[in-house]
């Protein structure tokens, strides 16, 4: 049986849009994450999640443990539903109310960390807790500079760059009372979160491996200076790096004790193109075909589900299932309708499905209120996303 009509048949008794997960795609690319860890332990990423059932599951499978949440507001919730007893919030958080919230829960403030690169956030924290506990975890710069820094790749986030100034920032946080610094952090998004084999560019491909092997260098000889000044001042807990991309590069670095994943659970479409790992499509979802403009071409209903970031074509969702179709360069991805070109749309007819992949993981649930569940050829569950427990954190 294709994959398609095993799809088509599992969930025959739907009606589109929907979305589903492959559960056998999931369990096998959370397996292929574990074993890409070499045994240091996995903190899921919820932002790529997104649905409360489907953490639950992964936290109980070998190599998992805790949760990197993306607000305050989603940490606070995950911990009182008791998902997790150690959840860190990725970003630093201007929430007054939230912290508020946090510092009044005794098993939140035992349960989350939240995320620190300035003495502007220790002023607002404290004001808004009262000094009463918190734990905090410095964010590091994990972008690669040459020429002098002229050059710099990687995501725009934290100013705390060098050994020296972590060891300052974790002595101010140890100068304020209630405040206890537990771990340190540092996304290297130029590595973990780019493919270096993107299709029809081999020229750019090499030229990106070759920075992404210097940056990974640079980075981890930095690192390990930062994680040993840091630990003159005070034990940490915790030092976590990485992403779905950079898995099992990042888990070799002795200072690291923990790397983040959560993309390479869904394996959504912008995870497809590198060169150390492939995943198995899990998440996808349907449309239906209401219309045939003419030979070569179907309509189907919605779609333009676009993924954040750089606004290009590779922000698009993309047809996965029958193969061969593609986007209406004039139309692209449309709200309301999606015309989809290719031999493949004179073989469906009206009330057909077709099958897409996100660009990007857990924004697919912003979308759908419900993940269901697939098994072979059968749904087995149906589950919220955080959308459909009445959750939108952003």
């Amino acid at each position: 049986m294709t994959l398609r009509k095993r799809y088509d048949m599992a969930t025959s008794h739907l009606e589109p849009p929907f979305a589903i997960v492959d559960l056998a795609a999931f369990r096998s690319n959370a397996a292929d994450l574990t074993r890409r860890a070499h045994g240091k332990p996995i903190r899921v990423a919820s932002k790529s999640v997104r649905c409360r059932a489907l953490l639950e599951q992964v936290l109980a499978m070998d190599g998992f443990a805790g949760i990197m949440a993306f607000t305050l507001p989603e940490a606070l919730w995950l911990a009182g539903e008791r998902v997790s007893d150690d959840i860190l919030v990725a970003y630093p958080t201007a929430d007054r109310t939230a912290l508020a919230r946090l510092a009044d829960d005794e098993h939140a403030a035992a349960t989350v960390t939240v995320m620190v690169d300035c003495v502007e956030h220790l002023d607002l924290i404290q004001k808004a807790t009262g000094g009463r506990p918190v734990r905090v975890c410095i964010d590091i710069d994990a972008a690669w500079r040459a020429a002098g820094g002229r050059i710099r790749v990687g995501a725009l986030r934290s100013p705390v760059r060098s050994p020296e100034q972590a060891a300052e920032l974790a002595r101010e946080v140890g100068h304020r009372p209630g405040l206890r610094l537990v771990g340190l952090m540092a996304y290297e998004s130029q590595i973990a979160g780019v493919g270096d084999d993107p299709p029809g560019r081999p020229m750019f491909s090499r030229a990106l491996r070759l920075i992404q092997a210097q940056s990974r260098v640079e980075l981890a000889r930095r690192r390990a200076l930062i994680v040993k000044a840091v630990r003159e001042i005070t034990d940490l807990e915790f030092v976590n790096g990485g992403g779905t991309g950079s898995v099992e590069k990042t888990a070799a670095e002795k200072a690291v004790t923990e790397v983040a994943a959560g993309s390479g659970l869904y394996q959504s479409v912008l995870f497809d193109h590198y060169t150390n790992f492939s995943g198995s499509p899990a998440a996808l979802f349907a449309l239906p075909v209401v219309r045939r403009p003419g030979p070569g071409v179907v309509t189907a209903l919605g779609g333009g589900y676009l993924a954040s970031g750089v606004a290009d074509r590779n922000r698009l969702p993309q047809p996965y299932l029958p193969a061969g179709l593609r986007f209406d360069a004039r139309e692209g991805a449309g709200e309301v309708q999606t015309p989809l070109l290719g031999a493949a749309a004179d073989g469906l007819r009206i009330g057909d499905r077709v099958w897409f992949r996100h660009a990007k993981a857990g924004e697919l649930c912003e979308r759908f209120d419900t993940l269901h569940l697939v098994d072979g050829d059968r749904v087995i569950d149906s589950v919220p996303t955080y959308r459909g427990e009445g959750r939108t954190f952003l």
